[in-house]
């Protein structure tokens, strides 16, 4: 498990589906770590994503259904992860993750809906898709503050 001593927000986003708005990294910007949840991009030339990411913040990311490239095979389906402390679990579709997962947050995308729900004592978080709209969705990413006190994520609504 990696271990990470950050002082800003954790930048969460998922679901590019191949596409990264300027939106997503001005709200991203004060991060110095992010997570990317899957589903970055189908195409060779997605794994971009994870590069222009990475030129900002730390990034780690696992993979998602759509990620089927041959860049994508080196990311993990499943990555747990310790934020100031806290215990993360990062996984693209939330049925994938086994009930007995010790982790204070579950994060994941997939659905490409948005989510920040307390549940059995963790945090249910799914930044929602910051890529193609998908029905009537919003476009979104995610912020999560992680200390000794307390957890807490936002939801971010981009202006497209």
């Amino acid at each position: 498990m990696t271990t990470l001593h950050i002082a800003t927000p954790l930048g969460v986003i998922a679901d590019t589906h191949g596409q990264l708005r300027p939106e997503a990294l001005t709200v991203l910007a004060d991060c110095e770590a992010i997570v990317h949840l899957g589903d970055v991009g189908a195409r060779e030339e997605d794994r971009t994503i994870l590069a222009r990411l990475e030129d900002r913040a730390r990034v780690f990311a696992v993979r998602g259904n759509i990620d089927t490239a041959g860049w994508a095979e080196s990311l993990p389906a499943h990555l747990d992860l310790n934020v100031n402390g806290r215990r993360l679990h990062l996984v693209h579709d939330i049925a994938d993750v086994d009930a007995a997962t010790a982790a204070e947050v579950i994060l994941h995308g997939h659905s490409h809906k948005p989510r920040n729900e307390w549940r059995d004592g963790r945090l249910l978080f799914n930044p929602g898709a910051a890529g193609r709209r998908r029905f009537r969705l919003p476009i979104c990413v995610g912020k999560l503050w992680l200390d000794a006190s307390a957890v807490r994520g936002a939801i971010v609504h981009l202006p497209v």
